[in-house]
């Protein structure tokens, strides 16, 4: 953190406890008494108290001036994903306190003089936030007073119940608007698609669901040994398949459900007898796209189901089925294509034998990073378009079911994006391709010209980007920033003066 001139004390304070909480970290806490191991925890949760309430003052101020507008993001919230690189929820908690150094100043008080813990603190502020605006601070002071005399959470939960309960019956009020406001259903991906769900459910949703649970989750059988949980889950399922099998769910955006069927190039050429080679090659471009589920379960659903084996054929019966051809650059063989191309056009300006070509280089390092983004490019539109490998390999491998005439990628300019080039730009981005980094699905994004349709851009897949609105109109369009898609895949973005150029980051490094 630099230091700011007004606080020339404050990048002093930080720095006395990285060292500190390094030295706790480098400390072998077997060597410590049970006694001084038990003061270490009772200390370090007052420390995360007391960090929270930093962390909310300073947010807050951060968001009311609009502090993450100077890096191109659009709220405090995607600022804290891109910039100090924690997850989504840990940035959605961060935001609410900030939101609670406004609304509960007496908790996060407590909070910084290290009285109450944050997730108890936490828990008063959620209680509290259904009362009036005007019982508030009030309720927060008793809450606060009573579990800094050792009342345990259960006993709290019973004190502002009763409080809760003494406002309602004097407002006239019941409980149905406040549980109606409330209501929340999440649901989350993880690794290889398992999901993980959280929700608030109002009292006659609650009951229409324990219905539909009890109903579907009786034992099959002395044989069946689920618990009840996993009974209840089985049940979940049995009632989703029920409600699709009956078409009972609408159509999504007026689009029936479809499925795009991706095949990495390394399948198609999976041939009978294929060398080890092959065999290797398309193991590991298996375990990517594994990693792709992975990464799009982070997204809690705004990128569609990733399914393969039994399941993907399973939900594929009745599906709009569209194939997707992927290709695949090594960046291994970059230095190979750079040496050839060296070496042709030396033959091409001075033939002479190989052997008597002289091998150094003037070329600066800038003139070499472009040299490798133009080999990448022409590699990638080897694959591309009608003619190219790829479309090639589609529709003589995949059979007559789905080998139909290709869609052309490539059209030069148009004053529409067509449908063709607007799927292939979706998929190839998933989400906003803005280079700061932004999770924006595919669904909520604009297809944009890197270089403007009214300055002679084509519309083509190589020459457009899907941005969010936000990235698109604000950023682009109306803050002067200018983006670029290299050929690799990846975006450089920089703004109007040039003072921030942001990378986004490309595929991982092919294993070996």
């Amino acid at each position: 953190m630099s230091a700011d001139p007004a606080y020339p004390s404050v990048a002093d304070a930080m720095a006395a406890v990285r060292t500190g909480l390094r030295f706790l970290a480098a400390a072998d806490a077997t060597q410590m008494s049970v006694q001084s191991q038990a003061e270490c925890l009772q200390d370090l949760e007052r420390a995360d108290a007391i960090s929270m309430a930093v962390r909310a003052s300073v947010l807050s101020a951060f968001t009311a001036a609009q502090g993450y507008h100077g890096d191109a993001d659009y709220s405090a919230r995607a600022w804290l994903v891109h910039r100090t690189r924690v997850t989504p929820g840990a940035a959605s908690g961060h935001t609410a306190w900030a939101r609670r150094f406004l609304t509960h100043p007496k908790v996060v008080a407590a909070l910084a003089a290290g009285e109450v813990s944050e997730s108890v603190g936490r828990v008063i502020c959620r209680w509290t936030d259904k009362l009036p605006e005007d019982h508030r601070e009030d309720a927060d002071q008793i809450l606060l007073d009573a579990a800094a005399g050792g009342l345990r959470l259960e006993d709290l939960a019973a004190l502002f119940a009763a409080m809760y309960e003494k406002v309602r019956a004097e407002a006239g009020d019941d409980d149905d608007g406040q549980a109606l406001r409330d209501r929340s259903v999440r649901l989350a991906t993880t690794i290889g698609g398992v999901g993980v769900m959280h929700a608030d459910l109002t009292a006659d949703c609650a009951e229409a669901v324990g219905r539909v649970l009890d109903a579907l989750s009786a034992p099959a059988g002395d044989e069946d040994e689920r618990t009840q949980e996993q009974r209840y889950h089985d049940a979940l399922q049995e009632a989703m398949r029920r409600l699709i099998g009956a078409n009972l769910v609408p159509e999504r955006a007026g689009q029936p459900v479809k499925i795009w069927a991706h095949i990495s190039l390394a399948d198609l050429l999976r041939l009978d007898g294929s060398s080890a080679l092959q065999e290797e090659w398309t193991a590991e471009l298996r375990a990517r796209w594994a990693a792709h589920r992975a990464a799009a379960g982070e997204g809690a659903g705004l990128e569609g189901a990733w399914l393969n084996g039994d399941a993907a054929e399973a939900i594929a019966c009745d599906a709009c089925i569209t194939p997707i051809v992927t290709g695949d650059v090594n960046p291994a063989i970059i230095e190979d294509l750079i040496r050839l191309c060296v070496e042709l056009d030396r033959l091409d300006a001075n033939p002479k034998p190989p052997d008597s070509l002289d091998s150094s280089s003037s070329d600066t390092t800038l003139a070499r990073e472009a040299l490798v983004q133009a080999i990448i490019g022409k590699a990638v539109d080897l694959l591309s378009g009608p003619g190219g490998l790829a479309s090639f390999l589609r529709r003589r491998q995949l059979g007559e079911r789905l080998g139909g005439p290709s869609v052309p990628l490539d059209i030069g300019y148009s004053e529409n994006v067509p449908a063709g080039i607007r799927n292939a730009v979706m998929l190839r981005g998933r989400h906003c391709e803005w280079s700061g980094g932004c999770r924006q699905p595919a669904s909520a994004c604009e297809v944009h010209h890197v270089r403007h349709k009214k300055n002679g851009g084509k519309t083509s897949v190589k020459s457009c980007v899907l941005l969010c609105w936000f990235h698109h109109q604000i950023v682009i369009h109306r803050w002067g920033w200018t983006l670029v898609l290299n050929p690799d895949g990846t975006t450089t973005a920089w703004n109007k003066n040039k003072t921030k150029v942001l990378h986004s980051h490309g595929p991982p490094a092919r294993a070996g």
